[in-house]
């Protein structure tokens, strides 16, 4: 149960129903916690409560055994790729939990095209009946190997209709490589084109270098106006130094940019706390609260001049999906999902790069720790304490498996910071959900 402004939500975990409230029901309800033995049928409030409980869309028990039945002997196949085309970078982010894209120096320097062949055929070998392969070229910036990234593309292409799969391709990159040569290969070629960029010049520049943004801006709008409604979008990194992160998000909106993602810095630095000026702790919490709200009733105030602007965050589909496998298992990392370094060394997912012990292998000999793939893939919902009680856990996964390691040493304990936030991102997705459907029914009135 939850308010944001003068709007008061429940949401009935099981059924996945949510519910508008006035004063009074939300008083009766908040009270209750639990379905009574007795129902006063004579108060009309409580009534219709019991009407919803009887129709199953609210008190609804867990199913727990059902849902979690298909992760036992779970065996999953590795779907995704993560390549790591270059072990460095054009700029010198502040905040880059990559070290400016190093990763550490024993691993750096570009990815060679029989190493990404390799990691392809890797890919193919070990995907079992999936059909549909995603492979995202990453960095550092993989646009300073862009002459490899082409000739993969082309190899995964050739290899497609033998091996009876399909490749879905993006790419990661800051755009400062972006010009008129290389933008049509990019549209023609990637399913999916993730640019970055903080926000307002004062705020990128801050943590990216000055004059980042003057350069950077028109070559990602280039590419996004030539791109039109094409997948494509916007990715930032917001720090304590911007915790009004809302007035970036509407500024590249303004920008002209239709699909956008700010979110909260992540990284080795915060395991240092306080001692890094930039990163995000638990003091932070209520600002960014407001902040997120703020965020929703703006982006919804834009819907309704017909201004609409998608926020990563906020785009959930709550009515329909992920199927509650995904949900349970969150995003794969170790199990379905690994890195490939320029040397062809493999890890759980790109933020594990650089961290020796999460090693599972490399592309000549294949994942050879199958105790850590194990253990990755046992990492889900079901499993984890703080999990199984939580309410946001079908709308969530369980968490970054990196973030935990990196703030409590164990990829089973949810990083804290991080879990407050995506709940309160998920209780906005519902707010604007409710507030879409204007002939919602409020219970007590």
């Amino acid at each position: 149960m939850f308010r944001i402004g003068g709007t008061r939500l429940a949401l009935d975990v099981e059924s996945g129903s949510l519910h508008s409230l006035d004063e009074a029901a939300f008083s009766v309800l908040e009270k209750m916690g639990s379905p009574p033995e007795v129902w006063d049928e004579s108060d009309p409030i409580m009534a219709e409560l019991r009407a919803l409980h009887e129709a199953g869309q609210l008190f609804t028990p867990g199913a727990e055994a059902q849902i979690y039945k298909h992760m036992e002997g779970r065996t999953p196949v590795i779907k995704a790729l993560c390549l790591h085309m270059a072990h460095t970078c054009n700029l010198s982010c502040v905040y880059c939990f990559a070290g400016q894209g190093r990763y550490g120096e024993d691993d750096g320097g570009l990815m060679s095209l029989e190493t990404g062949r390799k990691a392809l055929d890797l890919l193919i070998d070990q995907s079992g009946s999936r059909k549909n392969l995603e492979v995202d070229f990453f960095g550092g910036e993989p646009m300073l190997n862009f002459d490899v990234v082409r000739e993969l593309v082309a190899y995964g292409r050739g290899r497609e209709k033998e091996a009876g799969k399909h490749f879905r391709f993006t790419l990661t990159t800051n755009g400062a490589l972006l010009d008129g040569d290389n933008i049509p290969f990019i549209n023609e070629t990637f399913d999916n084109i993730v640019l970055s960029l903080d926000g307002r010049p004062e705020t990128n520049d801050r943590m990216r270098g000055a004059g980042t943004y003057e350069k950077l801006l028109p070559k990602i709008k280039a590419l996004s106006e030539a791109r039109g409604k094409r997948s494509h979008y916007v990715r930032g990194t917001f720090t304590r130094h911007n915790l009004d992160f809302a007035a970036d998000v509407l500024h590249l909106a303004d920008a002209g940019f239709n699909y956008i993602s700010v979110e909260p810095v992540v990284g080795p630095q915060r395991s240092f706390g306080a001692d890094v000026p930039y990163a995000l702790g638990e003091a932070d919490l209520p600002a960014l609260f407001a902040e997120y709200e703020k965020l929703a009733d703006a982006l919804l105030a834009r819907e309704h001049e017909g201004r609409a602007v998608g926020f990563f965050h906020f785009d959930i589909d709550l009515e329909g999906g992920p199927c509650i496998a995904k949900r349970v298992t969150g995003c794969g990392a170790g199990s379905e999902y690994l890195a490939v370094t320029p040397s062809g060394r493999l890890f759980p997912c790109h933020q594990f790069v650089g961290e020796g012990d999460f090693c599972l292998g490399d592309v000549d000999s294949g994942v050879t720790d199958t105790e850590k793939i194990k253990a990755f893939s046992q990492c889900h919902v079901a499993a984890k304490p703080a999990c199984t009680a939580c309410w946001a856990k079908y709308y969530c996964g369980g968490g970054c498996m990196a973030t935990a390691h990196c703030t409590n040493g164990d990829i089973m304990e949810p990083d804290r910071v991080s879990c407050a936030l995506m709940k309160k991102r998920i209780e906005c997705a519902l707010y604007m959900m409710a507030k879409r459907k204007l002939n919602t029914h409020t219970v007590g009135e």
